[in-house]
This record gives structure tokens, sequence and C-alpha cells, in this order.
């Protein structure tokens, strides 16, 4: 393997290793010769995977508990320096699902799917992020640390049925951008991943994999850009958002500015906004217009119009749509 590709003896934790994106990610880091810390709720699946590696050669040990609990962060920091003296990576995947329209979701559905997503992806990054600081400036300089985080196209889509998840993940890539401008300085690459893979979690959204041989969202496809953000060769590449699935990989644009307003030029006598010089600004700009209102040429209403439809979503992206035919499940 290519030495820049490499990561021997490499500590990386991986949070969610039990089943599905986690198992695939855990077993390419350990092809790759990292160590590995699994964590994932207690049970049989963590502890399988662990087998896996070493029965492969690797080297692994389980770390289980709530990623949620500020106490399990502690511990997966604590059993990477326990097991290996030091820790290099950290992979969050831990996730769940409570899907459901934002008018009848319970406070227990959004606070669960907040707790494992977005405060689960804190609670590893602020541990480990405070050792790779300490390490730093014991060293007098940056050391070698990579974050890869999850995030989901939920997010860019504004996924009707998951607002908790879609908040969740949005949330996660912005703190991914935080952690990349903050600590970079101390040798932190923080990036974060999109992955489109059909898992025990997706299961519902996406359904049974195809007859072919090759299944394009089989989690395993998304493992190689993980382990290679992980690695020495992505020296160069940080608080990116990156679209993964099957053979296909898209790095995201981070929001620009569509239009800009001035209030002086609307009306406004002190260059400040009022609420006419607001309306004036906005209201031909985000007009529904005569022929989707229903009003005829002449001005007049037109009773055989169709309803005016209800404005689409402007601050989504459905670009990624496009990459792959294969269904999203949103």
């Amino acid at each position: 393997m290519d030495e820049a590709l490499a990561l021997d003896g490499r500590a990386a934790i991986v949070t969610g290793a039990g089943n599905g994106l986690g198992r695939a990610e855990s077993l390419a880091l350990a092809r790759a010769g990292a160590l590995l810390i699994l964590n994932d709720l207690p049970g049989d699946a963590v502890q399988e995977v662990a087998e896996e590696i070493r029965a492969a050669g690797g080297q692994a040990v389980v770390s289980a508990g709530d990623v949620g609990d500020w106490s399990t962060g502690q511990a997966l920091l604590a059993a990477a320096l326990d097991a290996f003296g030091h820790l290099d990576i950290l992979v969050n995947n831990a996730g769940v699902l409570r899907d459901r329209m934002i008018f009848t979701m319970s406070a227990e559905e959004w606070d669960l799917v907040m707790r494992v997503h977005l405060r689960g992806h804190f609670v590893t990054t602020r541990f480990a992020t405070a050792y790779w600081r300490d390490q730093s400036k014991q060293a007098g300089g940056p050391g070698y640390a990579r974050i890869v985080n999850t995030s989901s196209e939920a997010f860019l889509l504004g996924s009707p049925g998951q607002p908790n998840y879609a908040a969740a993940k949005a949330g996660i890539a912005a703190l991914t951008v935080a952690t990349a401008r903050s600590c970079a300085r101390y040798g932190v690459r923080a990036n974060a991943i999109c992955p489109r893979a059909r898992t025990a979690m997706t299961a519902d959204l996406m359904g049974a994999p195809p007859d072919e041989a090759v299944d394009p969202l089989a989690p395993q496809h998304v493992a190689p850009l993980v382990a290679y953000l992980a690695s020495p060769a992505a020296e160069g590449i940080n608080g990116e958002v990156f679209v993964v699935h099957g053979g296909v990989a898209a790095v995201m644009e981070p929001p620009r500015i569509r239009a800009t307003f001035l209030a002086a030029d609307h009306g406004s006598a002190d260059g400040m906004w009022t609420l006419d010089s607001v309306h004036r600004a906005l209201g031909p700009v985000f007009s529904s217009g005569a022929s989707s209102s229903g009003a005829s040429s002449s001005g007049t209403l037109d009773s055989e119009a169709p309803a005016a439809a209800p404005p689409s979503a402007g601050f989504a992206c459905e670009d990624t749509l496009t990459l792959a035919s294969e269904t999203i499940g949103f």
C-alpha cells in the first residue's frame, strides 16, 4: 500500500461500529493498518466486528456505551490510550432514526435523534480534540489527527419526514466546519460525509438490495473514502462535506449569497430597513407572479387557472439527486 494511504499503527475510534456503515468503515480502517477502538451499544454485534478484525490479523478493542453520555466520550479516549498509547483518528457514525412529520413528532423522538447524532458527535469530538490540543502543545507543533463525521443528504434536501434527523445532520456539518477551523493549528483535519447506504437503519427507506452481484448502495462502497480521509494523503482536506455512495463521490460547495438587497435602493430615506422598503425589495423577487396566482395577462382573475402551488423551499440543494439513479429514500 502507498505510504500516503497506510494507517499502520494509527489508533482509530469508530462509533456505531457494530453494523452497517460503522462495521464497513472499521474493517476498511483495519485493512489499512489502523488499530481499532470500536464503540456501539453493548451487545454481540460490536464484539463480532472486533473478532472479525482480529481474525484477519488486526487489533481491536471494544468500548461499549451510549455516545450521548459524557462518560462514554471519556471512556473511549481512555480505551485508546490504555490499549495503544495514543489516538489519531475519530470516525463518528452512530445514529438512530425516529421519522415523523414535524406536526406529529414527539419531544422524545426529537430529543433522542439529537442526542445520538449531534450530541454524540460533540461528545467524542470534545475529548479527542482536547487530547490532540494537549499533544500539540507538548510537541511544540501540529500532530496527526483526523475526524470523519457522518452527516446526510437529508439536511441538504430538508427531508420532510425527518425534521429531527435533517436538523441533527445540518448541525453535524456545522460542527465539522467549526472543528476544522478551530483545531487545524493542532494538526486536526475534520471532514464530513453524507453517505447513501443500505443499512439496518435505512432498510425501510431504501428497500431490499437488487438481484445483481453488486449493490451500489452497499456500505462497503462508502468505506474507502473514510479510510482516505483518515490517511496522510488527506492532509490538505479540511472542513469539507462529501456526498458518497456506490462509485460516486461529490464535494459540496458552501452556501453562497443568491442576491443582495440594499434598503437605500428601495425607498429608505436613511438607508436602513423599513417595512415598506423590505416589501419593495423582496416583493417583486418572491412574488408568485401573474400566471401562478391565477391572474390573466389583463390583470383580471381567471377562474379556470389552477390554484397556486405552495412555494418550494429555497434553501435546499437537490443537485445530489442527479448523481445516481439509486433511491435515497427521502
